[in-house]
């Protein structure tokens, strides 16, 4: 099974940035790294998961809701098997527990966190104001 290992939370200011990483293994010579679509969700005290990044590692495509566009970049490094999230001018209502998912991509990308197949324990980012 794929296993997922987050790190790169903490304590930062608004206005400030944190880089996430998200380290992959477990692939097989059947599924390998680059045929996988890894996302970003995060979720903050009594509110439900929501998708913050995604990324197809195989082609880089990448889709962001409204919520991080222009603040959120998703990249992969295919050698590492490591996908990053940088949060750049961080706001306090970013503060959450930050998890990476992962799942096969078929060409498109999924959005719900109940279809994505593996998941890390997950990171915790707080942003003061």
């Amino acid at each position: 099974d794929v296993q997922l290992v987050e790190s790169g939370g903490g304590l930062v200011q608004a206005g400030e940035s944190l880089r996430l990483s998200c380290a992959a293994s477990g692939f097989t010579s059947r599924f390998s790294f680059d045929e996988y679509a890894i996302a970003w969700f995060r979720q903050a005290p009594g509110k439900e998961r929501e998708g913050v990044s995604y990324i197809s590692t195989g082609d880089g495509n990448t889709y962001y809701p409204d919520s991080v566009k222009g603040r959120f970049i998703i990249s992969s490094d295919d050698a590492k098997t490591t996908v990053y999230l940088q949060m750049n001018s961080l706001k306090p209502e970013d503060t959450a527990v930050y998890y990476c998912a992962a799942r096969l991509f078929f060409g498109v990308f999924h959005y719900s966190d109940d279809e994505y197949d593996y998941w890390g324990q997950g990171t915790q980012v707080t942003v003061s104001s």
